[in-house]
C-alpha cells in the first residue's frame, strides 16, 4: 500500500511486480536456472521480510515504492561487492555478481535514458523555482517521488547541479 507523501505508483503495479518475481521463479525451476532460482528466492525473502518487519511495526507492508527502493539497494550491493571481487581479482566473482544485478534489474520500471533524465532533471528545476545549489534538495525529492527506480540517481545529481551553476 502506498505511504503517504509521495507520489507512489500505483498498487496494482505492486502486485504485479510480485507476479513476476513468482511468474520468473517458476519459470526458472522449471528451466532448473539455479542462478536465477537463487537470486529471485532472495528477491522474495528480502520482500517478505521487510513485509514483516513493517507489519509488526504497525504499517500495512511494503509499498511498490519500498520494492523499487529494495531492489536497488541489492543492485547498489552487488556492484560494491563486484568492485570489491574484482580489486582482489576474482573475475569469476564478479561475473556471478553481474549477473545478479542483470537479473534484478529485469523488474524494475523503464530506467530513463541520458536524454529524457535530462529533460526531467529541467523539469523538476523549473517547477521547484530553483536558482542556485540551496534548491538542489528539492529538486531531488521531485525526481526521487516522481521517478523512483527509473533513474541513476548521482547522475541527475549531477545533471542538477550543472544547471543549478
Amino acid at each position: 500500500m502506498p505511504k503517504a507523501g509521495g507520489a507512489a505508483l500505483p498498487a496494482i503495479l505492486e502486485m504485479m511486480m510480485r507476479e513476476q518475481i513468482d511468474g520468473a521463479l517458476k519459470q526458472a525451476t522449471l528451466d532448473q536456472d539455479r542462478k536465477r532460482i537463487n537470486t529471485l528466492r532472495l528477491i522474495k525473502t528480502t520482500i517478505r521480510d521487510r513485509d514483516a518487519a513493517d507489519k509488526k511495526a504497525g504499517g500495512e507492508g511494503v509499498s511498490e515504492d519500498d520494492v523499487v527502493a529494495i531492489l536497488l539497494k541489492m543492485i547498489q550491493q552487488r556492484i560494491e561487492s563486484a568492485k570489491s571481487f574484482a580489486a582482489k581479482g576474482r573475475e569469476d566473482l564478479v561475473q556471478e555478481e553481474l549477473l545478479e544485478i542483470e537479473i534484478i534489474k529485469s523488474f524494475l520500471p523503464r530506467q530513463l535514458d541520458e536524454d529524457e533524465m535530462r529533460q526531467v532533471c529541467v523539469q523538476a528545476i523549473r517547477e521547484n523555482d530553483a536558482h542556485g545549489l540551496r534548491d538542489l534538495g528539492r529538486c531531488m525529492q521531485t525526481l526521487k517521488e516522481r521517478y523512483p527506480g527509473q533513474m541513476d540517481l548521482g547522475k541527475a545529481i549531477q545533471i542538477v547541479k550543472q544547471q543549478l551553476q
